[in-house]
């Protein structure tokens, strides 16, 4: 077969769109996985990666981020323990709500861990937790200024 036909019969069966299916149980581990790296960019203090993986940043920009993260105590914990019972709840074709119990450490005044929903987008072929939900994790709010309220989020020890 000639190289220039073989490229365009290729070319031409991925340009028509042709899906391999995907089971519910690869979307889980998909959302998992994705959750998990977010977990570990944040865990190695590599804020600047971590801000590309999350969505609606609304106005905070990279650096007020960036600054905000380094000042914060708390951030997810190693191994086994940064996530457990992972369920998906809802998945659309952009968007997942998943619940699970994410470890932490930081302070020794602070919770052990936060289980709760979260909510995932798709984008740029990337499932992406939300800004808002990290930082209500980490204790810092999104609001400018030293008298900003923190926000809450119900913790389990």
């Amino acid at each position: 077969m000639n190289i220039r036909l073989m490229i365009a019969a290729v070319s031409l069966f991925i340009m028509s769109g042709i899906a391999v299916p995907v089971s519910a149980g690869d979307n889980a581990q998909i959302l998992e996985q994705s959750m998990s790296e977010t977990l570990d960019l944040w865990r190695e203090g590599n804020y600047e990666r971590l801000f590309d993986r999350l969505t609606r940043r609304g106005k905070t920009s990279r650096e007020t981020f960036v600054h905000k993260m380094r000042e914060a105590n708390i951030r997810p914990a190693c191994c086994w323990q940064k996530m457990e019972n992972f369920k998906v709840l809802n998945e659309k074709r952009t968007e997942a709500t998943v619940y699970v119990k994410v470890g932490l450490e930081g302070s020794p005044n602070m919770p052990e861990t936060a289980t709760r929903e979260f909510k995932l987008t798709h984008e740029g072929g990337v499932w992406k937790m939300q800004l808002s939900d990290i930082f209500s994790i980490a204790g810092v709010t999104g609001k400018k200024g030293k008298h900003a309220r923190k926000l809450t989020t119900t913790y389990h020890k």
